[in-house]
């Protein structure tokens, strides 16, 4: 296989400034994900995953940290690979190397961090995108269109149930559509009704069940089923993916707790060497300062890390 030639250099300070890009965004991202352990409902979390989820540039930002990823891991393993390619007898004697041992595990611990950022995509990023299925949630204001609260109130005025109101008037419509000769129309229009008590029978089940948000804005842990059902009856509702929810459900069961904790041990082994090797890369260290990048480092590798760790050992607790 024929590898393209860039020099060795160049590769190295592209995968610098990825990776500085990266730690940038590791510590927003774990920043957020406190947010998670507020006792507000989901409030705060929830309007955080919202104004991520809706806002334009937010999404242009998803796409271009998606690429860094890919680019960061494809340019990381050619580099490895052009390495090994220009040494390719190793030492007739072994040699001691002063390298430190998470720089000479830095191709395992991206590998693992890659498999693991999988696991995590599938919990959470493929729900977002529809390639697999979650529990939603759906703004309340968006659920009480026109169409919905006429056929409660036309019901309530009947002295019916909204299920029997449209069985009331599905005998009488098919009934004129007979006489009539044509009953498509008809029964488009009950299964619009339909569609619209659908959405009626969700809230109901909301309310009785309790999932409700304590500030009475959302409407939680909808199934797969109940989004479809939204999304037909009133296109205008597009139900979110409900990631406090999701997040709290995943870290009560141990063994998903466990695998996140060796996730984030394998992130630490890879950012301690990442911090200073990205200042020494892009030329930005100094024999004066070599001792306070180090020092910062260790405090943002600590910092990062921790803040990822507290939040799944917390909710598991119950904290």
């Amino acid at each position: 296989m024929n590898i393209p030639k860039v020099q060795s250099i160049s590769k190295k300070i592209l995968v610098a400034l990825l990776g500085a890009f990266l730690l940038v965004f590791l510590l927003f991202h774990a920043a957020a994900n406190l947010l998670i352990l507020r006792h507000d409902d989901g409030a705060w979390y929830s309007a955080f995953c919202h104004f991520m989820g809706t806002n334009w540039i937010v999404k242009v930002f998803e796409i271009a940290l998606l690429g860094c990823f890919l680019l960061h891991i494809i340019m990381t393993i050619w580099l490895a690979i052009t390495n090994k390619r220009a040494r390719p007898v190793n030492y007739h004697k072994p040699q001691r190397s002063k390298t430190h041992t998470t720089s000479k595990l830095m191709i395992l611990s991206g590998i693992l961090i890659f498999l693991c950022l999988l696991m995590h995509f599938a919990d959470f990023y493929f729900v977002k995108i529809g390639i697999m299925k979650g529990e939603y949630m759906v703004k309340t204001e968006k659920l009480a269109s026109e169409e919905v609260m006429g056929l409660v109130n036309y019901a309530q005025q009947m002295g019916m149930t909204p299920e029997e109101f449209i069985d009331e008037m599905e005998s009488e419509a098919m009934m004129y559509a007979g006489e009539n000769g044509d009953a498509s129309e008809v029964t488009e229009f009950i299964e619009g009704m339909r569609d619209k008590l659908g959405v009626i029978n969700i809230v109901q089940r909301a309310q009785e069940e309790g999932n409700v948000s304590a500030d009475g804005k959302w409407i939680r842990h909808l199934t797969y089923d109940e989004r479809q059902t939204l999304r037909k009856a009133l296109p205008e509702s597009d139900p979110e993916p409900d990631f406090y929810y999701m997040a709290r459900e995943k870290f009560s069961h141990w063994h998903i707790v466990l695998g996140y904790l060796v996730f984030f041990f394998v992130v630490f082994l890879h950012l301690r060497h990442a911090f200073p090797s990205a200042f020494q890369t892009l030329g930005l260290n100094n024999y004066k300062y070599n001792g306070i990048i180090e020092v910062l480092g260790k405090i943002y590798t600590w910092v990062v890390v921790l803040m990822f760790t507290v939040v799944p050992i917390l909710v598991y607790l119950g904290l």
